[in-house]
């Protein structure tokens, strides 16, 4: 099961959708992710922390989750080479101007193609959007 930050920050937060992503997760065998998800999950936290979504213990408790998880592999997290950023550049030629995506985004979507995967986990609209043009089948709990 591949998911993008916004999949496993949901993961740790109290969101409207929390109670179904993590059943969904929990089901997965295997959760993997691109080494990314590492910074935007913890920008992520801070966003609510800086928001005032969550308290400073708060932020630190599920940031220090988060990281004890990724060592524990809880979450496979695939590191980020130049050979996989010049596929992201090579991708991005093809991809049509009406397709709104961000670096991230594009990280995740390429991970996901290079590792074999069929779908993609997430929540974001871009996300779903251009899956599609990669090979993959967007999934939202």
């Amino acid at each position: 099961m591949y998911l993008d930050s916004a999949y496993i920050a949901k993961f740790y937060l109290n969101e409207p959708d929390a109670v179904r992503v993590r059943h969904v997760i929990s089901t997965a065998s295997v959760r993997t992710s691109s080494m990314w998800a590492m910074g935007e999950v913890a920008c992520c936290f801070h966003r609510h922390l800086r928001e005032g979504r969550l308290s400073g213990g708060q932020y630190r408790s599920l940031l220090q989750a988060f990281l004890r998880h990724c060592e524990q592999e809880v979450w496979t997290l695939i590191p980020i080479s130049g050979r996989l950023l010049q596929r992201v550049t090579a991708l991005l030629r093809t991809l049509p101007g009406t397709v709104p995506l961000r670096a991230g985004d594009a990280i995740h979507l390429t991970t996901a193609m290079e590792q074999g995967e069929h779908e993609i986990w997430t929540s974001d609209r871009h996300v779903l959007a251009a899956a599609g043009h990669f090979g993959l089948a967007g999934r939202s709990a």
